[in-house]
């Protein structure tokens, strides 16, 4: 009988071994797949900035398109944005049975929200209009750091990302009850993006912070970015969701985003931020910074810091002209700086104050003169003008500095080596060690940080000797049964208190059973839809996989060794992955232990045609590049109407001719933009690019 304990006891310890390894491999190729897919997001945005800072505009029109398109296109005037988003003029037809609100909101607005919600009802655009325009005027107001305090209420709920699964939120709610005077909340970031109810969790969320806007608070994340939507789905979902209003509500969202704020303080001993620190972190720089001109954390840096640098010298009275290599003088291309009428006397205030704004006045315009702000970007200028005279003495930072302040907070995350390095996996922000957390704890006097940004298994996780807390609210991320989400209660001692759950009840069910004891044979379906993505990722490289595995048979058999094949894949796909223990799902065994690499990527082949009916090359091609084309027809398509109009082609078209040095005329440019219009309906629609594409690759 102790035998067959002893046994049974070591055949149960490898099943939950066996079981625990494949859910850290599975685990393993959804974070790869997602960050080499944010690589891809940064890498395509670092191509247009390229093609920005090198191209010259050959008029005031071509300038004004290319500087709306990307660099400034979310920027408006005040009045303007009033007049675009004019939710007044808007009728609600006596047919519409859904949740009305009006203003002041009260809870029972709140409440109405979450059942029409939960009936799949939607929010007519005249209230959503409205309601942006009052949590837009609610975040002006509020500084760039949040403080809370537990001694006005009980306890202080903090929610990790959301990314559009309205489920978590209404279980988080029933779970811990919904915001109120004695339950505070803080949002941290990326509510939107991915999942397909993202309108409706910001709708939520900014009732409730006009609701209570002592006890709700919201934190920008690093998908609260124009840029970072165009390729995750929200801009793409809401301009379905609302054809004819949806530009229109998309607009206003983008430039509510730009006004959340970036990190929130409890108690002043606990810092929470969506991704993470750096070594250069600097709370006081982050508390000053006017957040509202980072409408995208990834746009236009360069170009702009460059200009900034100009606009340094100039002030600083440095050399106003460049001499040309012949040693003669260029000309000045502006008027000269302007000069101050020298200050009135103290004695009469009220002159002086005139005196300071009028010359401050002067000086912010003549410096958007010299770096060429367009109009759009007048109004955020001469907003902040009115600066008090304490504030001239002050630390001035350059945008470069602003920006990756607001880069790191948003896209690091924590490593368990020492020291600070790039975060070459996302593709931005870093990698922060122990060592730099324990600094920036000290520095300031925290106990510990709360930061979200990371999906993990349990919903939340510790690192950095406790001192880092993960904390991952959007539960079955990668598929149904694939973590848990959770929240974490903070009280007046400041001890975590965590609570997980699993929105999905078939996600519930699986992993019980799963616990129970499922045959190890059996794949889990967690672990079929990892290994499905993973050969789709494979099967997009199929050319370049050929070629390494051609250099490794010398010979030319058409054979490589396993662990040959191992080492080519991962040279190919930069995923990280364990390839070794993975190959029993991906390769059949051989005795030989060799590898016919042409039939198994025929077999890969086969699988991906099975759905999609189109040539093995051209799917190959299009499943590498899908995501990449979609996000620069959304660039494009600046309007957001799903259609590129032909002077939208025709511009863009321009820049890309500049970059890759290809002379083509008007006419010739009219001609290809026609060839694409298959329809011939004066637009181009995604379809159609896609299929231009398509067609080019196959002729090649």
């Amino acid at each position: 009988a102790f035998k067959a304990a002893v046994l049974i006891q070591q055949w149960y310890r490898r099943y939950v071994a066996r079981l625990e390894m494949r859910r850290r491999c599975t685990w393993r190729i959804f974070q790869s797949i997602e960050y080499a897919c944010e690589q891809d997001q940064i890498k395509l945005h670092n191509f247009f900035s390229y093609l920005i800072d090198h191209f010259t505009p050959s008029s005031s029109k071509e300038r004004d398109f290319i500087s709306r398109m990307f660099i400034s296109g979310e920027s408006f005037k005040e009045a303007e944005l009033e007049k675009y988003c004019d939710y007044e003029s808007m009728e609600v037809p006596d047919s519409y049975t859904g949740p009305r609100l009006s203003f002041p909101l009260l809870p029972d607005h709140a409440t109405a929200l979450l059942e029409a919600f939960k009936q799949k009802q939607q929010l007519h655009a005249r209230y959503v209009l409205n309601l942006l325009h009052e949590t837009r005027k609610h975040l002006k107001q509020l500084p760039n750091i949040s403080h809370v305090s537990t001694c006005y209420s009980e306890e202080v709920t903090v929610c990790g990302d959301l990314h559009g699964q309205l489920d978590d939120l209404f279980l988080i709610f029933y779970k811990n009850g919904l915001p109120s005077p004695s339950k505070s909340y803080v949002f941290n970031g990326d509510f939107v993006d991915r999942g397909k109810q993202s309108l409706e969790i910001l709708i939520v969320l900014f009732t409730f912070l006009l609701i209570y806007p002592k006890e709700v608070h919201l934190n920008r994340g690093n998908h609260e970015d124009h840029m970072v939507n165009l390729r995750y789905g929200f801009c793409a979902g809401l301009i379905t969701m609302s054809r004819v209003h949806g530009k229109k509500i998309l607009k206003m969202i983008q430039n509510v985003f730009c006004w959340l704020p970036l990190a929130t303080l409890i108690d002043q001993k606990v810092l929470i931020i969506h991704g993470g620190i750096s070594d250069t972190t600097d709370l006081d720089m982050l508390e000053k910074i006017r957040r509202n001109k980072f409408i995208s954390v990834l746009r236009g840096k360069k170009r702009k810091e460059s200009n900034r640098n100009v606009e340094i010298q100039e002030i600083n009275g440095e050399s106003k002209v460049e001499a040309d290599p012949a040693g003669n003088e260029a000309a000045p291309s502006l008027s000269p700086q302007p000069q101050p009428d020298q200050a009135p006397s103290m004695a009469n205030r009220l002159e002086f104050s005139r005196w300071v704004r009028q010359t401050v006045q002067e000086q912010i315009e003549w410096c958007r003169r010299l770096v060429d702000i367009s109009e759009s970007e007048e109004e955020e200028l001469t907003c902040s003008s009115m600066v008090s005279l304490t504030d001239l003495d002050g630390p001035c930072w350059t945008r470069q500095e602003e920006w990756k302040q607001i880069l790191d907070i948003l896209w690091s995350d924590p490593m368990p080596q020492e020291g600070c390095r790039v975060n070459t996996v996302r593709g931005g922000g870093c990698y922060f060690g122990p060592d730099v957390t324990g600094k920036i704890l000290e520095k300031y006097n925290l106990q510990f940080l709360i930061r979200s940004h990371e999906c993990k298994q349990e919903g939340y996780e510790f690192c950095h000797n406790r001192k880092v807390l993960t904390i991952f609210s959007a539960s079955n991320y990668y598929e149904i049964g694939s973590n848990r989400g959770a929240y974490v209660k903070l009280g007046p001692d400041l001890i975590p208190h965590f609570v997980q759950y699993q929105a999905n009840k078939m996600a519930h069910t699986l992993t019980m059973t799963q616990r129970q004891g499922f045959p190890v044979a059996l794949i889990s379906r967690v672990e079929e839809s990892a290994f499905r993505a993973l050969r789709e990722k494979l099967f997009a490289h199929t050319s370049a996989l050929i070629s390494v595995f051609k250099a490794y048979d010398k010979d030319n058999t058409g054979r490589i060794t396993l662990s040959n094949w191992a080492t080519a894949v991962e040279s190919v796909l930069h995923l990280g992955l364990p390839w070794r223990m993975l190959r029993p799902q991906l390769v059949r065994s051989t005795a030989d232990g060799m590898l016919e690499y042409k039939s198994w990527l025929d077999d890969l082949a086969v699988e991906q045609r099975s759905q999609e009916h189109v040539q093995s090359s051209l799917l190959e091609v299009i499943y590498r590049n899908r995501s990449n084309l979609e996000t620069i027809f959304r660039i494009i398509d600046r309007d957001h109407s799903g259609l590129i109009s032909f002077e939208e082609f025709h511009q863009t078209w321009k820049l890309f001719s500049s970059h890759m040095n290809i002379e083509l005329t008007d006419d010739g440019i009219n001609d290809l933009v026609r060839s694409i219009d298959f329809n011939k309906d004066g637009n181009i629609d995604f379809n159609e690019f896609l299929e231009a594409f398509r067609l080019v690759k196959q002729s090649q």
